[in-house]
């Protein structure tokens, strides 16, 4: 078309460049310069696993073994703290319907709890090694993966306490954590077949598997939808990118050991993977199908993490924690608890 309206070839070419880089906006701006600017001292007992920002009340929620914490990041102070639980893994917190939902991996349950009074108002029986959960939101259902019962579990956030239910996938393999589009589509590794397993929400079905090129186990997972691109953070210190269309390896890079979560911040087109050994990978995608990545110096043990992207703010938990001792797990010093912020300085 172009050439029958006798534009120049290299106009035409020109013409298509930059339409293509209209359409991508993760290029359009210089990256943030994302730095650790503060830490929030927090405290109290407890290990920790999966963090989940909530912005209308600008709480951080942190699960804490036994017991799951909400955190005002902005006084740095915990202002609600869910006891009973007997390995609290993930939180997903739904205001609509003023609850918040704690996966018990050992109790193979959900709690589900007040949002405004942290009292507890019931179980959804799950499956074991419940662990992570997220809020899909276009769906209007809450995804939950249960590693070792190899299964995922859809559940609506107003489900009825006194008759509660979750309907289950079948996953034919273990999953860690996962990421939805809320188009009706979710997505969920396959941390021991080196999979992202695709999950038609409404049919509860599972309608695609995707390797992930030259990542294995992997363990987080981010989800830009707008521009079709998932990142799978993987435990051989690669983060793979691939297409939300076909599954499509679109790249790599390199990140830290000990990968346990990712994000993305959609207004910078920034995508990140936490890792225990202390660094965080930033990444963005310079160019369609081009990725750059940096790595920051966090602190040691901090592998999870909540992305506020209105604020282009990360919360990474981690503690201090004493030597170890004959190749076992290091000892976390009572009382040490803390929230790593990463931002860009104007959000310090």
């Amino acid at each position: 078309m172009i050439m029958r309206r006798h534009f120049p070839v290299v106009c035409a070419a020109y013409l298509c460049a930059a339409l293509l880089h209209a359409s991508f906006s993760p290029a359009d701006e210089a990256p943030a310069n994302f730095a650790v600017q503060k830490t929030l001292h927090i405290g109290g007992a407890g290990r920790w696993d999966y963090a989940t920002f909530e912005p209308s009340s600008n709480l951080l929620y942190v699960t804490r073994s036994t017991h799951t914490q909400a955190i005002d990041v902005a006084q740095g102070r915990v202002v609600l703290d869910i006891a009973g639980q007997k390995r609290s893994h993930g939180t997903a917190i739904v205001p609509a319907v003023n609850r918040g939902f704690i996966t018990d991996g050992e109790d193979a349950s959900v709690v589900v709890f007040d949002l405004k009074t942290g009292s507890v108002l019931g179980k959804v029986p799950a499956a074991d090694d419940a662990d992570g959960i997220i809020d899909d939101a276009g769906d209007n259902r809450l995804l939950v993966a249960c590693g070792d019962s190899k299964k995922l579990l859809v559940i609506a956030p107003d489900v009825d306490l006194n008759n509660a239910k979750a309907d289950s996938v079948d996953l034919e393999g273990s999953p860690e954590f996962l990421a939805a589009d809320n188009h009706g589509k979710a997505y969920v590794n396959i941390n021991d077949k080196n999979q992202v397993a695709v999950i038609d929400v409404k049919s509860h079905s599972v309608t695609a598997r995707w390797g992930i090129g030259s990542g294995t186990k992997p363990t987080g997972m981010a989800i830009d939808a707008e521009h079709g691109r998932l990142f799978v953070g993987c435990r051989n210190e690669k983060l793979i990118i691939l297409s939300t269309d076909d599954g499509r390896v679109l790249g790599e890079v390199p990140i830290g050991k000990g990968n346990d979560a990712c994000g993305f911040d959609s207004g910078t087109g920034t995508a990140f993977a936490s890792c225990g050994d202390g660094t965080l990978a930033v990444v963005r995608e310079t160019s369609p199908g081009k990725f750059e990545s940096t790595s920051i110096q966090t602190r040691m043990g901090a592998r999870t993490m909540a992305v506020d992207p209105a604020t282009h703010t990360l919360y990474l938990p981690t503690a201090e924690f004493a030597p170890a001792e004959d190749g076992k797990r290091p000892a976390m010093k009572p009382d040490t608890f803390m929230i790593v912020v990463v931002a860009p300085p104007a959000t310090k």
